[in-house]
């Protein structure tokens, strides 16, 4: 590259904050590139239903765990009604196992090990998941992941039959499959998401996230009810299975690899991508592993990443629990109510993107700044309603409510540090995903695990300290991430040497 070349360069990297990427006008969407019907736009919706999939494969034990076990040796001797609920008059509601299907003696500390086993495999692919997508692409991963993630819940039922290690086996297979899931559709989008683009297209893929959890929830409560608990696995299994052969007949690696994307749209994309491409790692570079785990930029989204899924996962496998030890909602109930937050969090994750692309086009606000404010109303908001949920008491509408907007509010995250990968390192996104994903996981073992340990007896006063924990670990995220966060390229993400296509 000439000096020219590199000293252009090198004042875009620092104009950044203030000028987003590029400039509009070189980067508008032409008439031959419009948002509806085209292939990035397809991708996107594609990949949410695949993340849908992944995430009702994720979440679906938590409703068919109130199922499986015959708990009734657990039910609080405490009898303080000032952290008791009533239990109602349902007569079904003091069988938490009754329907088809065998029941099991785990007792509490078993459940929370059997909730956190996904994410002891989960953790394990998270960086391997980032570096093979870079390496070989993310076609392969993506769709191999979750497909094994479904053949084996097909299996789970009969896994259980033979006992907690049986069944903790295939959860943590479970986890290994689905670990390579967010570092690969990470690296795919940096070929496909225009820097405008970019929180509109990841947020409609990632809601997949909320999406998954609302049709699962509910979903898992009614076939629970009705056609056993074992069913739960069999119906979702099979519907991950169907996306697998879709997304390997409809997805595509790159633009150019796709046999059907306009030249207009083809070229539209390759245009925006170009001045910030990837450095071709795939192709044999170097990485710089110093640069990388030194980078402040990067701890920032680690340690806010980290703080968000503590709380996502305490709610994500515990929240039918407490609905229906605490809050004594019948199974179809608890499906279904458990079901509301993640259904806001859809709306609030798509809203956010839409404003937060719309914010940086228009030079509302800088990249990096609309990175923090979204990561600070995403995380510290859903704090408060978090602690507001057990100082409600036994009011059924409130619990749901301040539940429902803490989960849902913290949607705003998917247009703050979840994708702020792509900001500082577009190149390496899929690895830095696999990165800051492998200690976000943590939380998904330990939280689970601590929940079960701080509530043995079921009791409000019990479950007020579980979530003011994950409500201080939240805002503590918050704050780290608005000092020490930034949405500029990395001097270390930019090789020198790569091509640039020609800007039309």
């Amino acid at each position: 590259m000439s000096k020219s070349g590199s000293d252009d360069e090198s004042a875009m990297i620092r104009s950044q904050d203030n000028q987003p990427l590029l400039s509009s006008s070189t980067c508008a969407a032409p008439s031959g590139a419009p948002f509806f019907c085209s292939a990035r736009y397809n991708l996107a919706l594609l990949s949410c239903f695949g993340i849908s999939v992944a995430y009702a494969l994720r979440v679906n034990l938590s409703v068919a765990l109130v199922a499986m076990v015959n708990d009734t040796e657990s039910i609080p001797k405490v009898t303080n009604s000032a952290f008791l609920c009533p239990m109602g008059s349902d007569p079904s509601r003091t069988l938490p196992g009754h329907g088809k299907g065998h029941h099991y003696r785990w007792n509490s500390k078993e459940q929370g090990l059997l909730l956190g086993a996904f994410f002891y495999g989960y953790i394990i692919t998270q960086v391997p998941g980032g570096y093979l997508a870079g390496r070989v692409g993310s076609k392969l991963p993506m769709g191999l992941g979750i497909g094994l993630t479904a053949l084996l819940s097909l299996v789970t039922p009969i896994a259980a039959s033979f006992g907690l290690p049986c069944i903790f086996a295939v959860r943590f297979l479970q986890g290994l499959g689905e670990g390579v899931t967010f570092p690969s559709m990470h690296a795919m989008w940096s070929h496909w998401a225009p820097p405008f683009e970019r929180s509109r297209l990841m947020t409609i893929s990632y809601v997949g996230t909320n999406l998954g959890t609302v049709v699962s929830l509910p979903l898992s409560g009614i076939l629970a009810e009705y056609w056993g608990w074992p069913s739960i696995f069999y119906v979702f299994g099979c519907i991950g299975l169907v996306w697998m052969v879709l997304w390997f007949i409809f997805a595509w690696e790159t633009p150019e690899q796709h046999p059907s994307i306009s030249i207009r749209e083809q070229d539209y994309i390759a245009d925006c991508i170009g001045d910030i491409a990837p450095p071709g790692w795939g192709q044999g570079a170097n990485i710089p592993w110093i640069s990388i785990f030194t980078s402040l930029r990067l701890w920032a989204i680690i340690v806010a990443h980290f703080c968000y899924n503590w709380t996502f996962y305490t709610l994500l496998t515990m929240l039918p629990t407490y609905m229906d030890s605490v809050l004594h909602f019948n199974i179809k109930q608890n499906g279904l109510l458990s079901a509301l937050p993640y259904l806001l969090g859809w709306l609030m994750t798509v809203t956010g993107g839409q404003l937060a692309d719309l914010t940086i086009e228009r030079n509302i606000l800088s990249v990096t700044n609309t990175r923090k404010v979204f990561t600070a109303l995403g995380m510290v908001l859903p704090a408060v309603f978090l602690v507001a949920v057990t100082f409600g008491g036994c009011d059924h509408v409130l619990a749901v409510t301040f539940l429902a907007l803490s989960n849902g509010i913290g949607g705003l995250c998917g247009s703050g540090f979840s994708i702020n990968h792509l900001d500082i390192a577009p190149g390496y996104a899929g690895l830095l995903l696999g990165i800051t994903n492998t200690f976000a996981t943590i939380p998904g073992f330990v939280g689970p695990a601590l929940a079960r340990y701080l509530t043995p007896n079921n009791l409000l006063q019990e479950w007020r300290t579980v979530f003011c924990i994950a409500a201080g670990i939240d805002v503590f995220g918050a704050l780290f991430f608005s000092i020490f966060g930034s949405g500029k390229v990395q001097s270390w993400a930019v090789d020198e040497d790569a091509p640039r296509p020609h800007v039309h």
